[in-house]
């Protein structure tokens, strides 16, 4: 489709001249005044509009205000008989792209078109690709409606304006990167730039020659001049992620490069001015750490100017459906499937698991789930084991026992056969052979058809139920059944 471009002169020569020399190129509209433009505009999606600063009675100027607000404004150049230098300013603070002088030069000016559609579109690439990332690092990743998260919540939307340092807390997989993401993408600065550095993962003087950065033959191996992490953040969010793992030297230099503003290359003596906002995180207790002496009180309490803590995903149970629904999402189209549902079974083991990983062992387990699920609904048996073994023992030990039916000293409840305060009721003429059916088929439905699971809920080994199954007529034979 082509580009399309609004000539806007109350000159029918000029007008007709310019439509006559683009529309090679172009699908160019004609107006004679800024009402005829404006009625264009409203009716056709406008890339490029070139107007006459002088419209009979109208001012090109307020032709231009009016063509900016529209939800898609096109990019404006500006043309007039009477160039100046005051008339140029004044046009490109209203928002024109450019500015152009008459009589047209007709290779000036489709020059001049084509640049300015080249920038809108990257500007448009510019605004998708923000949008990509704030989609995948903005707040809407936070999920949750639980009061923990509502506080998580209230208190990213309220620092993230500041130049405020924020110290993240909570246990391995909470989202403590995410926040940090959050914090930076609502910040003052977004399009400035977010570095990250991963404490744990470096040895003390790497560490440091990463943070501050190093001069040539600063040490062995140092045969050039390198940037730091500060350096390279100038600007913008230098994120710590795992500070507890810091060691006492790098907490001194930490220290002053918060406080005084300035950082010095190892090997270097100059200092070098920075501007930026620190964000660090840790899944350790610091205060802990300050009164065993394995880290400073001076920079915990520099870097605890604001603190956030993520808190473990047992402690909201309420939201683990909705991350659940949301990794559902992703990750089945990410590896093309066609699942759309978790079965009520499968989301009953999801919220009575315990998820000593966090949010990450949750979207582990839902990938593992995506991945095994042939059909549009994940089942229970599509879930790791360890979650349906989980939700086994929680099934089985869910209502007391009878008193003729607790399990002996030691011995694990989910050993232990259904007893007779099972949800399904027995039939009423007590007929051994259909508690024995409807036990079984309760204990399939229970595990998602998972006959091992069954098998050890019931108390029998899987051959055993195996065989009770082909006598069902839910089974084939045993394989010695075959051989006899």
């Amino acid at each position: 489709m082509d580009a399309t471009v609004l000539i806007v002169d109350d000159e029918k020569h000029t007008r007709d001249g310019l439509r006559m020399s683009l529309e090679d190129d172009f699908d160019v509209y004609v107006a004679s005044d800024r009402a005829e433009a404006l009625e264009v505009l409203k009716h056709e999606r406008i890339d490029v509009m070139v107007t006459d600063l002088r419209l009979g009675a109208d001012d090109g100027m307020q032709l231009i205000d009016a063509a900016l607000a529209f939800p898609h404004p096109p990019v404006v150049i500006m043309m007039t008989a009477y160039g100046s230098v005051d008339t140029a300013v004044e046009a490109m603070r209203r928002g024109a792209w450019h500015f152009v002088t008459k009589p047209v030069n007709i290779e000036e000016l489709d020059l001049l078109i084509r640049r300015a559609l080249r920038s809108r579109n990257l500007e448009q690439e510019n605004t998708s690709l923000q949008r990509q990332i704030d989609d995948r690092f903005g707040l809407d990743k936070l999920l949750g409606n639980s009061a923990p998260m509502q506080r998580v919540f209230e208190s990213i939307q309220q620092v993230a304006p500041t130049r405020a340092t924020v110290l993240i807390e909570g246990e391995s997989g909470t989202g403590k990167e995410l926040v940090a993401h959050a914090l930076h993408n609502l910040s003052g600065r977004p399009k400035a730039k977010l570095v990250i550095v991963h404490c744990a993962a470096l040895s003390p003087q790497l560490l440091e020659s990463e943070l501050f950065g190093h001069e040539r033959g600063a040490f062995t191996g140092a045969s050039e001049r390198r940037i730091g992490r500060f350096e390279t953040a100038n600007g913008g969010t230098l994120f710590l992620d795992e500070l507890g793992e810091i060691d006492q030297s790098t907490q001194v230099k930490l220290l002053r490069a918060l406080g005084e503003r300035t950082v010095e290359r190892v090997g270097g003596n100059a200092p070098i001015k920075i501007d930026v906002r620190v964000i660090a995180a840790t899944n350790k207790n610091l205060a802990a750490m300050v009164e065993d002496g394995k880290f400073r009180e001076d920079l915990y309490f520099r870097l605890n100017v604001v603190n956030i803590h993520m808190p473990p995903l047992r402690d909201r149970p309420e939201d683990v459906p909705i991350l659940a629904a949301a990794f559902l999402r992703e990750l089945a189209k990410e590896n093309r499937r066609e699942v759309r549902e978790i079965s009520l079974e499968a989301m009953e083991a999801l919220t009575s698991y315990r998820w000593p990983g966090n949010v990450r062992e949750l979207r582990t387990a839902i990938e593992h789930g995506v991945v095994m699920c042939t059909g549009p609904k994940l089942l229970l048996r599509h879930l790791p084991h360890s979650l349906r073994g989980g939700h086994i023992l929680n099934l089985a030990s869910s209502r007391p026992p009878a008193p003729n039916a607790l399990p002996a000293p030691g011995e694990s409840s989910i050993s232990r056969p259904l007893s007779p305060s099972s949800p399904t009721s027995p039939p009423a003429d007590l007929n051994l052979a259909a508690m024995e059916d409807s036990f079984i088929r309760e204990a399939l439905r229970r595990t998602g058809d998972n006959r091992s699971a069954a098998a050890r809920l019931l108390g029998i080994s899987r051959r055993t139920l195996h065989r009770k199954l082909h006598t069902m007529g839910l089974a084939e034979p045993p394989d010695d059944d075959h051989a006899s």
